[in-house]
Parts: C-alpha cells; sequence; structure tokens
C-alpha cells in the first residue's frame, strides 16, 4: 500500500489502483495498525482509472508530512564513517565519528521542520557558504506516537560537508536551512516490515549527463531500525508522529559537489523515486 499527499487530498494506492480518501493528513498515518486501516478505508470504496491519478500525481504532488518532524541518525553506515573521519581529518575530528560508530547509543539529530521540506519535482537547497555538498539518499521511517514503525519513504538529507567537516559541532548549520530536506514521494505501508534486502539508488545529472550513481542494501545498516526508532522515543515525545531518517550508505567520490541545476533521483525498491532539483536559495 502506498499513500500519497496532494494538494487535491490523499490516495491509497494498492496494486495500481487509487482510491481517494477524505480526512485530515495527520490524523490519517498517526495510528498504530496503519496497514489494516488502510484497507478498511479502500475496502469497496471506487477507484479512480489511472490516467486520473497518474495526471494528479504529476501536477499536485506535495511532500508525505504534515506536523510532524524530521530526524535523522548519522553514521550507521560504515561507507558513511569513512565519509565523515575523511573530511574532518585535518581538523581533528575524525575519530568522535568512529567512536560513535562503534558506540551502543547512536548519533540522532534534529533535521527539519515540516516548513523546510522539499517536495517531490522541487527545488533542494545548498548553503552559498559551503564548498562541498552532496545529498544523501536514506530510507526514512515513518515512526507513531506510540513509538512503532508504521511505515517508509524516501528520504534526502542534504548535507554541507565543508562545513561539518570543518568541526563536529558546525553539524546543525551543516544540515538544518531552508529545504534541506526533501521525502517522498509516498509512504509505503506494508503489511510486514520492509526487506532488509532492499536496495537504495542514487543518480544524480548534470545538464542530462550521469556523473554518479551507486546503490546499497539496507542490510548494510548497523543498526536495526527499531533500534533506532527506539533511541529517538527514548526521551521525546511526538504528538503527530514522526520521521527518521536512517542515515547513508551512498557517498560520492571526495572531489565530487553539487552543482545548481543538478538533478537528484532516488529510488528505493517498492517505495518509489524522489526526483529534486539543486539549487541556491
Amino acid at each position: 500500500m502506498h499513500v500519497y499527499k496532494t494538494g487535491g487530498g490523499i490516495l491509497a494506492v494498492k496494486e495500481n489502483k487509487a482510491h481517494p480518501i477524505n480526512g485530515d493528513w495527520d490524523e490519517l498515518i498517526n495510528r498504530d495498525g496503519l496497514h489494516e486501516h488502510l484497507q478498511q478505508q479502500i475496502k469497496g470504496s471506487k477507484s479512480i482509472t489511472d490516467d486520473e491519478w497518474k495526471s494528479i500525481l504529476s501536477k499536485d504532488l506535495q511532500a508525505p508530512i504534515g506536523n510532524q518532524e524530521i530526524w535523522a541518525a548519522g553514521v550507521t553506515y560504515l561507507r558513511s564513517r569513512d565519509a565523515r573521519m575523511e573530511e574532518s581529518k585535518d581538523k581533528g575530528g575524525a575519530d568522535c565519528y568512529q567512536r560513535v560508530y562503534d558506540a551502543d547509543r547512536p548519533e540522532l539529530f534534529f533535521k527539519a521542520a515540516a516548513h523546510r521540506v522539499a517536495a517531490p519535482n522541487t527545488d533542494v537547497y545548498i548553503r552559498k557558504d559551503s564548498t562541498w555538498n552532496v545529498p544523501e539518499p536514506e530510507l526514512t521511517l515513518f515512526i507513531s506516537t506510540s513509538g512503532k514503525i508504521q511505515g517508509y519513504t524516501v528520504g534526502n538529507d542534504m548535507s554541507s560537508r565543508s562545513i561539518e567537516g570543518d568541526n563536529p559541532l558546525y553539524l546543525p548549520q551543516a544540515k538544518m536551512y531552508e529545504r534541506c530536506a526533501a521525502i517522498g514521494p509516498c509512504i509505503y505501508v506494508p503489511s510486514t516490515p520492509i526487506d532488509p534486502s532492499t536496495k537504495i539508488i542514487l543518480v544524480i545529472a548534470r545538464g542530462n549527463k550521469e556523473v554518479f550513481k551507486g546503490s546499497v542494501a539496507i542490510d548494510r545498516m548497523k543498526r536495526q531500525l527499531p533500534e533506532l526508532a527506539g533511541w529517538l522515543y527514548k526521551e521525546c515525545t511526538f504528538r503527530y508522529g514522526a520521521f527518521l531518517m536512517t542515515g547513508t550508505g551512498l557517498v560520492p567520490p571526495d572531489d565530487f559537489t553539487l552543482q545548481p541545476g543538478d538533478q537528484v533521483s532516488i529510488t528505493i525498491e517498492n517505495i518509489g523515486t524522489l526526483v529534486n532539483t539543486v539549487a541556491v536559495q
């Protein structure tokens, strides 16, 4: 089951048939047993034609977020640990990334409020005061108020590597700014937890030419998804539920940086593809 948020309402898509759902987005998604609830919502309802729902999504698709916050986990993949250590080695901060990779407690940080999140097919930003910028493609969890994982989406955790590499304490500036995150195109709500062999694929195009492509399976992540959700909810409550980006295992080479006009496409199997264009505010 896939749930899309549009300017005109909510669409639940099952087996390539789309069913409009009435109601409030936050109230709909923030519940335990979301898959079963959606099944009941579409039971007996009339689906719209392929042309209708695909036209709606092409013109009016929004980020699948209401009043939720987005948080993020860092250094959950070995490749991410190595990249963080490389970018900060000349500033003396490399050791902290090795220690957090080995620690029981994960790195968690606030990423974005809803108004700073880019919708699919819109611009994400790079900072004017950063010289080294990358997208970070991440499986993103939707977690209900009770702390249970209810669904999954595609996330782009934009990162200013030159700023974070200068000093790990600059992480908030490297990670949190206007349009610093994108999620979408939907929330994937399966009946069972996501398959650990699921692949994340990142493609970056510049002037219609592919300049980077890579893939990684989520089972390369060191930490378990319920573990990350548990740490986030250990001392925080979320009235509307929360999104949690789970870290990246795909990092472009050190001589690569994003440029305005680049197109970033992130595909996660069974969820969909999130496409955004890079811009400067």
